[in-house]
């Protein structure tokens, strides 16, 4: 019983459960029955951190249009402001310029990678759902039409039996 097998192994990868039962009805009962599909989005929320909710915060600022226009509008005004009225503040090179940048540049990227990193989590989490419902659903199709080929192969027999008499 090859097949009983298999399917043994592949309910234990999928409910990570160490099953006994011999059975295929009831291994496939237990299948069908135990629910594999989770909300990540749901999961997710329930574990969220205030580290979390932050980075995502960032990201979602940092990352639109409004951001960047500002962001634009404020260099640019930084730029006037010191070549025409403010000379002495941070004369052309604008070093002091510079230096906001490049921090603003050290801290906004790993905070976004840090939300990045949350999201592939995330798609991880749901392929892994979608590859146990598609295995469940796999397993289930297969048991059916074993079914239909009983059911089939009785009904041909029933058939032979009334065609004798």
């Amino acid at each position: 019983m090859e097949k009983n097998i298999t399917k043994k192994e592949i309910v234990n990868m999928l409910l990570n459960k160490d099953l006994e039962i011999e059975d295929e009805e009831e291994l496939l009962d237990l299948l069908i029955e135990q629910p594999i599909a989770i909300d990540v989005d749901k999961q997710d929320r329930e574990n969220i951190k205030l580290g979390d909710k932050v980075a995502d915060k960032l990201t979602s600022i940092a990352g639109s249009w409004k951001f960047i226009i500002s962001f634009c509008i404020f260099l640019i005004g930084w730029i006037i402001l010191n070549l025409f009225f403010v000379k002495n503040l941070d004369p052309y090179p604008f070093i002091l310029l510079n230096l906001l940048l490049s921090c603003l540049a050290s801290l906004q990227a790993p905070i976004i990678m840090m939300s990045q990193n949350r999201e592939a989590k995330k798609d991880s989490l749901r392929s892994s759902n979608d590859y146990k419902t598609d295995l469940k659903s796999e397993l289930i199709l297969e048991e059916l039409h074993d079914k239909m080929d009983k059911i089939l192969l009785n009904q041909n027999k029933i058939l032979k039996e009334l065609e004798k008499k």
